[in-house]
């Protein structure tokens, strides 16, 4: 089974987010932060992480930078998801080694379409 990591300070994003997932059949787990998440990431990496730009103790793309430097940390396929519509933002993200790129809110479909590529990929 594919597994997915959410990097979300809101847990309803989360929420949301994991139920559509595991809807896919991905195996899901959470983190409220980029620093919980490369904690996580260190112990077990998954094969993709939809990532959050802003949260606190660490962002998203300190995280992505981290993550990418981390051996193994290639592996990982990451969807970058913002409120930012912000080009440059969003070129900082797939710089730095996002995959992919949604912007918030997004529903079933946006999510499904992101993750069904991935799987394809």
């Amino acid at each position: 089974m594919r597994s997915c990591l959410i990097v979300d300070d809101s847990s309803v994003v989360r929420k949301v987010a994991r139920r559509i997932l595991e809807d896919l059949d991905y195996v899901v787990d959470e983190a409220e932060d980029g620093q919980e998440a490369f904690d996580k990431c260190r112990q077990e990496m998954p094969d993709t992480i939809l990532l959050d730009w802003n949260m606190p103790i660490m962002s998203g793309l300190e995280f992505l930078k981290l993550l990418r430097a981390f051996v193994g940390g290639e592996k990982p396929r990451v969807v970058y998801c913002t409120i930012e519509n912000d080009i440059g933002a969003i070129a900082l993200a797939l710089k730095a080694g996002a995959n992919d790129y949604m912007m918030k809110p997004f529903d079933r479909h946006v999510l499904e379409s992101k993750f069904e590529f991935i799987a394809a990929a």
